[in-house]
């Protein structure tokens, strides 16, 4: 019998049914009605429609300026001129780590975002000082958000002495991922970057995420570098290859080659529908090749850029947008990359809408998840673990 009750809902398969919630587990979801206990809670859904909770798989939630002063934009348009701006940026203004990111985590949990994998910027100038305020953060809203902490070299790794000491550091200290950055084009060492990366990876047992700017055959040569160290050292299922520009950029035999060695070795690829001219991974194609996809909203209204905001269902709809996807099963691709696939890739096993998985959920108007991308309501209710973590696009932590 269940401790509490959501009747009037409408499921996964279209059909109008109930989710019985029995502590932190879902132990019915089925048409119809399900069993109620005498001092069972009994909520009535209102025929809005259940949807498995969001998974951010790409955040850099220390970035965010959100809350505070607006950021007038005029760097770039190099990625080498926006690090740079970004980093003197946030010691001139002495950004306090654990509050941004805290605002951006409750904004996460108010849009039914109940998992992240963070970025975290670490390099010689702030130190841990992003680190420290994210692993702060972690703890402040572990009842509602799980979060993955990735060591993160923004600024190179190689090109600043120091930093692999403070990446160990960070990974000592609760890191969960080690992050790597355009070895080519950042680190000027390809070899050198990646197997530091995989060095630390080992060393600690912990996946890996690298930032893949790089475009076109420079691109596509360090994901064959990274296939290589992937196979050899046996870190299949562990590697996450992001942004992946590349793979949009090459011709069709070389893309096919690719997909080849990102199946062969199990790495998969974080697209977020990048904006502007760069080239995208071509999300149905990998999808239909078996490669593991998942995304996230990546910077958050940072020094970057001002557009991005926490919302999956936002998420969901650019890459659909990017990718000019039209059929409801292409736009589904877009959807499970913002859930299910982000909970396989950073690794969450209890995740999904099922007998004995974690009741992890949002509740939110819409006859269908692709009416709710379009119109993205309000999130009515969003449960982490079973416990009501926001209501009406409130954060409740």
């Amino acid at each position: 019998m269940s401790t509490m009750v959501i009747h009037n809902l409408v499921l996964e398969s279209g059909e109008t049914g109930s989710v019985a919630i029995d502590g932190s587990v879902i132990s019915a979801i089925e048409p119809g009605s399900a069993r109620v206990a005498p001092d069972a809670v009994v909520i009535d859904g209102g025929g809005k429609l259940l949807l498995p909770a969001f998974v951010d798989a790409h955040a850099h939630m220390d970035k965010s300026l959100l809350g505070r002063e607006w950021y007038l934009n005029e760097v770039g348009p190099s990625l080498s001129e926006m690090v740079n701006n970004e980093r003197r940026y946030r010691v001139e203004q002495n950004i306090d780590f654990r509050e941004q990111t805290g605002r951006v985590g409750r904004r996460m949990i108010a849009a039914g975002t109940t998992h992240t994998r963070s970025f975290v910027d670490i390099d010689t100038d702030i130190g841990l000082k992003a680190f420290e305020g994210l692993m702060h953060t972690r703890e402040d809203l572990r009842q509602g958000l799980s979060i993955q902490v990735v060591a993160f070299p923004q600024s190179g790794m190689l090109v600043r002495p120091g930093t692999v000491e403070l990446m160990e550091t960070a990974l000592r200290n609760g890191a969960d991922v080690v992050g790597g950055l355009d070895p080519s084009s950042m680190d000027r060492d390809p070899k050198g970057h990646l197997d530091t990366i995989f060095r630390m990876a080992g060393r600690f047992d912990v996946d890996i995420d690298i930032h893949l700017h790089e475009p076109g055959e420079l691109g596509a040569f360090a994901i064959e570098l990274i296939a290589e160290r992937t196979k050899a050292l046996g870190m299949q299922g562990r590697v996450t290859v992001s942004h992946a520009f590349c793979l949009g950029g090459v011709n069709d035999g070389y893309l096919a080659a690719l997909i080849e060695l990102l199946v062969a070795n199990d790495i998969a690829i974080m697209s977020h529908g990048p904006s502007g001219g760069r080239p995208a991974p071509p999300v149905k194609r990998l999808h239909e090749a078996g490669v593991r996809l998942c995304a996230g909203n990546d910077g958050i209204r940072d020094t970057w850029g001002p557009l991005n905001m926490p919302d999956m269902l936002l998420r969901a709809f650019l890459i659909t947008y990017r990718n000019n996807f039209r059929q409801d099963e292409d736009i589904e691709i877009a959807l499970r990359m913002c859930s299910y696939g982000g909970a396989d890739v950073i690794g969450l096993p209890d995740f999904g809408l099922g007998p004995g998985n974690i009741a992890d959920l949002v509740i939110v108007e819409g006859q269908n998840p692709i009416e709710a991308m379009i119109e993205r309501p309000a999130r009515w209710l969003v449960m982490t673990g079973g416990r009501t973590v926001a209501r009406e696009g409130a954060c409740l932590i």
